[in-house]
């Protein structure tokens, strides 16, 4: 009997096992998921949260999305040996596997931008939405903000979901608008890039957007620290951005066992991201490896759509794998950003390898699917296995 072991439980890896779960027989394969958390998050919700547009319960007990028959243990993998093929875990144990599946997500790294642990755990005015508890806080700091600088910035490092900055910078420029303060709120978002969105044609859909709603984009800023005292942002250029109301984007990285304890990233430019094919999602270098999600260097967006896709990918070129019959499932690059523009509008980005797919078209329809359909779906579908648009 094979054994299948998944590291991560997230949107990728929970998804994955449950697929793999109805594809084999009980009698085929163990499959195990592990990750250092009892709790799957539905981060999407990370910036509807703050405006109220979704409550803040958008969590689940791991071992209630896992299809029985599927087993989870609850331990930080610290390494991984794909030639000897075990992944080590924080307890001292190891699991041993003849199939791993890699879905441990980024790390999110507050202390990697100077000044912003202090500004956040001793500040009322910083608040790094890409976490939970910053999300949640951020509630009640929005209802007490009457004006001022409203800043949002991004890190040099890739990041996950690159449409929330943007997203959660037109929220919160309408939600000002909204509470009747717009005029006194100046609303920046940067990058180190020359663009705030690197997909045409909902590039110039959103410039347009922000150039009516006079929302600033200072482009190639590079942050490099942060001073909460003085309430200022500071650039790599010298450059500086006062604030009164600050949501930075916390840098992000590969998770340690993958990047300092194995050699599954090694070949990367970075040394960050596990290297895999692109289409297949299989490792490089060892065939009984796949990943998926934003652990990995498939040039594709880091969003849960992608994951989505690519877990039925990687199941099913797992699954043929085991039965030694070839491996005929390809990722595209598939990726999806719904983009809320204001409360009740969206555009839905949709682009694969090789361009764009929908339309840049704000619509009142693709708010519902993404803030009332979509969560739903994640839960009671995708999460669980079952996907009538693979």
């Amino acid at each position: 009997m094979a054994k299948i072991v998944v590291a991560g439980s997230g949107s990728g890896g929970a998804m994955t096992a449950n697929l793999l779960r109805r594809k084999l027989d009980a009698d085929e394969a163990d499959i195990t998921v592990v990750d250092k958390s009892t709790d799957h998050y539905y981060q999407p919700s990370f910036y509807l949260i703050p405006f109220g547009y979704l409550e803040p319960d958008q969590s689940r007990d791991v071992d209630e999305l896992l299809k029985p028959g599927v087993e989870f243990v609850h331990d930080a993998v610290t390494g991984i040996d794909p030639s000897e093929e075990t992944v080590s875990l924080e307890d001292g144990g190891e699991l041993e596997y003849d199939y791993l599946v890699v879905a441990t997500g980024h790390r999110l790294d507050p202390s990697a931008m100077p000044g912003l642990v202090e500004a956040w755990e001793e500040h009322d005015d910083v608040y790094p939405f890409y976490h939970y508890e910053a999300a949640l806080q951020m509630r009640e700091a929005l209802e007490n903000f009457d004006g001022g600088t409203f800043l949002v910035t991004q890190p040099d490092t890739p990041i996950k979901c690159p449409g929330a900055p943007l997203k959660l910078t037109m929220l919160a420029e309408d939600y000002f608008r909204r509470q009747g303060i717009r005029d006194d709120v100046e609303v920046i978002m940067t990058r180190n890039a020359e663009h705030h969105f690197g997909v045409q044609p909902y590039r110039d859909k959103l410039y347009e957007i922000w150039d009516d709603r006079d929302i600033e984009f200072v482009e190639n800023f590079s942050v490099d620290r942060v001073d909460p005292d003085a309430g200022v942002v500071y650039g790599a250029d010298g450059e500086e951005i006062e604030y009164d109301l600050y949501a930075p984007v916390t840098p992000q990285f590969g998770q340690k066992a993958i990047t300092e304890e194995s050699p599954l990233a090694d070949g990367s430019e970075s040394g960050e991201y596990i290297t895999i094919d692109q289409h297949t999602c299989q490792h490089d270098d060892y065939d009984n490896v796949f990943a998926l999600g934003d652990c990995e260097n498939a040039p594709h967006s880091k969003t849960a759509a992608a994951a989505r896709k690519q877990a039925h990918v990687v199941s099913k070129n797992l699954t043929s794998l085991l039965n030694d019959q070839p491996m005929l499932a390809e990722y595209d690059g598939y990726a999806a950003c719904p983009l809320l523009t204001k409360k009740g509008k969206a555009l839905i980005a949709e682009f694969d390898y090789e361009g764009p797919i929908s339309a840049p078209v704000e619509s009142k329809m693709n708010w519902i699917m993404d803030v009332n359909v979509l969560p739903s779906v994640y839960w009671d579908a995708w999460m669980k296995g079952y996907d009538p648009l693979p």
